[in-house]
């Protein structure tokens, strides 16, 4: 049985869903218009990308192995997982 009558107008009157920019707290409205979402402005976005790019922002966790302590793990491995 189908309430075609239940969706919600594209059109509703509810207002957007609003969000802080990540960047600086600008509070933005969700919507397709933004472009940047979930950034208020293009320069928001790029510094937030250039935050990345030098490591400035990073995930927690485990620090990644470097090529050396890889090429000590293979090398372990392949041999039989001796020292």
């Amino acid at each position: 049985m189908s309430h075609d009558n239940d969706a919600k107008p594209e059109n509703s009157s509810n207002p957007p869903l609003q969000v802080a920019c990540p960047e600086c707290g600008t509070k933005v409205a969700w919507t397709t218009d933004n472009l940047y979402r979930p950034f208020c402005s293009k320069r928001c976005k790029l510094l937030d990308l250039g935050a990345w790019a030098d490591e400035s922002h990073r995930i927690a966790g485990e620090p990644a192995m470097d090529e050396a302590d890889l090429d000590a793990l293979i090398d372990r491995l392949e041999r039989g997982g001796q020292k």
